[in-house]
């Protein structure tokens, strides 16, 4: 380290008067390491301060001299000082690490699942926890104490810093779960017109059996029994009581409608985004009435850390209302999402779909669609025995 500082060169002499030039350099109190003789030719590395010691003895022997320079720091420095664009940006990058490591860079939330990072991160940045905020003036105690009053569903927050980075913990409320009072007396009735085509009774007397039509309504499981002496017995009744039923959706759509279209014309608006600033890169403003607006972002990052300057790129589209007419192809395809999203959302895991048969129906701007399910699912509603 001590040569990358001072600087190392290697000189080679050679001449009639070497031993004599080998003898002034040791009396001149210079500085030779590394140095040896081979074929009448003196090696040696010295100092770059003593080149210019040595070559006035070497003149006065007639001793030939050659140097050459190893690349040090301090080579380096020398070869570059006059190019001021290298220095300023190396000032302007160690001026920048040491200003990016007291402020607050990343804010990361760990621990949520219910309660969404934008709530907490609205939070912290009432408390004036956010990016470019210097680290020395935060009050981790304060804030973690804060942050649990201020946000729903937080049963415990902590803080700590990491480099330039905020790790947020919170710890969310446990629900109470809902309390099903089994002791509750009821019945079980049929919550469809059916067939029944499984019985299993928890609690209770059946009062159907397998095969039997019951309509809506109908008391299958019963809450109420007498034992051998005629007491009257109440329960919560409880089983499994499966048949199969119809369920008929209707589903339309128009052929016509009306909606927001693209008139083809665009436009452009970025942003210099700095810390929780946003500067305006662009003149003017948006001239049109109705559009839309698609917003990209790309920060900068500083050894392979991102940093709160980037450019945000704003791209709208004008837009206009208008009428827009679908084909019967296209309106069909447009209802058979909405079938499928039905039965993916409505329709339960439990429930088997047997049968479907759809009837179609063209109207003036409209197409109907009517579908008939034969489903097999549970049939089963509790309700309540009112006791005086």
């Amino acid at each position: 380290m001590k040569n990358q500082i001072k600087g190392c060169v290697k000189i080679n002499a050679k001449g009639k008067n070497l031993y004599k030039f080998i003898n002034a350099l040791h009396n001149s109190e210079i500085n030779c390491f590394a140095q040896y003789c081979k074929n009448d030719v003196f090696y040696a590395e010295i100092y770059r301060r003593d080149l210019k010691k040595i070559s006035p003895i070497a003149e006065e022997l007639g001793i030939e001299l050659t140097s050459f320079e190893y690349d040090t720091i301090s080579s380096t420095a020398i070869r570059h000082r006059r190019r001021f664009g290298i220095i300023a940006g190396l000032v302007l990058v160690l001026t920048a690490s040491l200003y990016f490591s007291r402020i607050v860079m990343t804010i990361e939330i760990q621990g949520n699942s219910k309660v969404s990072d934008h709530a907490i991160l609205s939070a912290l940045e009432e408390l004036n926890i956010k990016q470019g905020t210097p680290i020395k003036d935060i009050n981790f105690p304060y804030c973690e104490n804060e942050l649990r009053l201020m946000v729903d569903g937080v049963a415990w927050a902590g803080m700590h810093i990491t480099g330039n980075r905020v790790v947020v913990e919170v710890t969310e409320l446990v629900e109470k779960p809902e309390m099903i009072n089994e002791r509750m007396p009821c019945n079980v009735i049929s919550g469809h017109d059916a067939y029944i085509t499984y019985t299993s009774v928890y609690d209770g007397q059946l009062m159907h059996k397998v095969g039997d039509y019951v309509p809506k309504g109908t008391l299958l499981i019963s809450g109420v029994t007498k034992d051998e002496t005629g007491h009257v017995n109440i329960h919560h009744a409880m089983g499994k009581i499966t048949g199969t039923y119809t369920e008929t959706i209707t589903f339309e759509e128009n052929y016509t409608i009306t909606k927001y279209n693209p008139t083809g014309k665009t436009s452009d608006e970025k942003w210099l985004k700095l810390f929780s600033l946003k500067i305006p890169l662009f003149f003017g403003k948006n001239e049109y009435k109705n559009f839309n607006s698609d917003e990209t972002s790309k920060y900068f990052s500083l050894f392979g850390k991102t940093m709160p300057i980037g450019i945000i790129r704003n791209k709208i589209t004008e837009t206009e209302l208008s009428e827009t007419t679908f084909s019967d192809e296209e309106v069909s395809e447009r209802i058979m999402q909405k079938i499928y999203l039905y039965e993916k959302n409505f329709l339960s895991e439990d429930v088997t779909v047997l049968d479907r048969t759809i009837e179609t129906e063209k109207k003036e701007n409209s197409l109907v669609y009517t579908v008939t399910y034969k489903l097999e699912g549970d049939i089963g509603t509790e309700k309540e025995i009112y006791v005086k």
